[in-house]
């Protein structure tokens, strides 16, 4: 009887969900809803985490009206990773605004840690101290904002990540858990111990009990709450009945059967389930995943993170992030010098070449492999010849260019060999882009047939747990190859244009 998983995926701009159908092996309905990005001050990036778990539980219902409890195995969830949140535990609201990844306000902080403590926690959790992670988020929120002390000494407080909040709405609060891979994202998480670190709780001043519980990637976390039951049978003061129909989704209840971080999922969607496979995901940023297996791989500019956990096995992967791609063209729409993202392809054809001109795409400073909190965007080589098409190509380069980048720090650091390139994101529809990724990086680039890779980890990882799937090999042959991109540049016309990037990136980076 069972045929659907429901899908979740919480991202940076936008709350999507869709409902997959497990014997067509096809998203049947996917529905999404947009959340506003507030910028209070420079380089501050947040948002309101009540207002996202309105927008989810809206898509979700949407995407869930037609199908029935039985029909369901269960849900799966994938996030936007480092972005945090602090809630009452007692009420489920988030009290203060949720601090994005973007947000650069803990830049300071991160700089003057000395070398020796950097190394500590990139030994510990595979990262790089940046504002980019969340334990100096979690750390800014304990310090700056009285009402969440106030929690603290009530015991009713929670920090998480974006994926804990979800979960402990979508059950009444009865679970409070993360999964591996957002836990890895903190700064704060052990990559052999699998688990917090007491060294660097201490250090940040947190506590474990403020943290969610780590889990697995794919089990069961709990099932969804269903308000209605309380309402009808609860006789407990109104206003308490009030809060908890704001918990739960549907009116029957359903298994929470995953959670994963969304570029580990992408990964998972993409089904680069062996050593050395690759997945690069164009989304809000570049974001490039290297699965190395049981291996924790060290790369001293890119970073060492958790791919996924499932059945108590661990996989790792090296990651490379780029702050900004898709983010790019949705700034060329906000200042009017584009209306559509599909504008773009067309904008970049009609030149010839990108006449000299180089974006560095810093506008929330620069990720891997410069790690430049400060650096900020520009363009360089303008001039009175410059047009409109030259701008909008300088974009969509500089998002091939960030991953080239990406690729050749991982290539530099172990002479890892990379057969082929698996893509997925909005960007990644973009024919110039994929084509001049391809011809950069000298491999093959593939787009799969269902580009929903995100959405998929989620699902598939969904249906491991809940017994629609049986193991891994069987969901390898689910993926399924749309089109293919095979290099055509020359190398000095290759060299030519690196070099013209590096000069430009050079020219705004810190001198250190």
């Amino acid at each position: 009887m069972k045929k659907y998983i429901l899908a979740i995926d919480e991202g940076t701009t936008s709350c999507r969900a869709g409902l997959f159908d497990v014997k067509k092996n096809v998203f049947t309905c996917v529905k999404s809803a947009k959340f506003k990005l507030n910028f209070p001050k420079n380089a501050w990036v947040e948002f309101d985490a009540n207002e996202v778990w309105k927008a989810q539980k809206k898509v979700l219902l949407e995407v869930g009206e037609n199908v029935e409890a039985k029909e369901i195995y269960g849900i799966g969830i994938t996030n936007q990773r480092e972005s945090v949140v602090a809630w009452d535990r007692q009420t489920g609201i988030a009290v203060y605004p949720a601090i994005c990844w973007q947000c650069r306000r803990t830049a300071d902080f991160c700089n003057k840690l000395s070398a020796e403590k950097k190394e500590l926690i990139k030994q510990k959790t595979g990262l790089i101290v940046d504002p980019y992670f969340s334990a100096t988020k979690f750390q800014w929120l304990f310090d700056n904002v009285p009402e969440i002390k106030n929690l603290a000494k009530q015991n009713r407080l929670c920090f998480g990540t974006i994926d804990s909040f979800l979960v402990f709405k979508m059950t009444g609060g009865a679970v409070f858990a993360t999964d591996t891979t957002n836990a890895s994202r903190t700064m704060l998480f052990n990559l052999k111990t699998l688990d917090w670190d007491n060294e660097l709780l201490s250090f940040f001043n947190l506590e474990r009990k403020w943290l969610p519980k780590i889990m697995s990637s794919s089990e069961i976390y709990g099932e969804t709450f269903v308000p209605n039951k309380v309402r009808k049978n609860d006789s407990k003061k109104s206003s308490e009945s009030e809060n908890n129909s704001d918990y739960g989704v549907f009116d029957f209840p359903l298994k929470i059967c995953s959670v994963i971080g969304d570029q580990q999922s992408a990964l998972v969607g993409q089904c680069c389930f062996e050593k050395g496979m690759v997945k690069n995901t164009y989304g809000t940023g570049c974001f490039a995943l290297i699965n190395t297996g049981s291996e924790i791989r060290n790369c001293k500019k890119l970073i060492t993170t958790v791919a996924y956990t499932i059945a108590g096995k661990t996989t790792y992967a090296i990651e490379g992030s780029a702050f900004n791609a898709g983010s790019l063209v949705e700034w060329l729409i906000s200042i009017g010098l584009i209306n559509s993202a599909s504008e773009t392809e067309n904008l970049a054809l009609d030149v010839d070449d990108n006449g000299g001109v180089y974006l560095v795409p810093a506008f929330t400073g620069l990720g891997a492999p410069y790690w430049d909190s400060n650096a900020r965007g520009a363009f360089l080589g303008l001039t009175r010849g410059t047009t409109k098409n030259h701008l909008v190509r300088a974009v969509l380069e500089s998002m091939a260019f960030s991953t080239y980048d990406l690729f050749s720090t991982l290539k530099a650091s172990d002479g890892e060999y990379i057969k082929e390139l698996r893509v997925d994101g909005g960007v990644a529809k973009n024919n110039f882009v994929m084509q001049f990724q391809s011809d950069l990086l000298g491999l093959k680039v593939k787009l799969p047939k269902d580009f929903e890779s995100t959405l998929l980890g989620a699902t598939f990882l969904a249906g491991l747990s809940s017994g629609a799937y049986s193991n891994l090999k069987e969901i390898s042959t689910k993926w399924q190859i749309q089109k293919e991109f095979t290099p055509k540049m020359n190398d000095d016309e290759r060299q030519k244009l690196l070099d013209g990037w590096h000069k430009s990136v050079n020219m705004i980076i810190r001198k250190d």
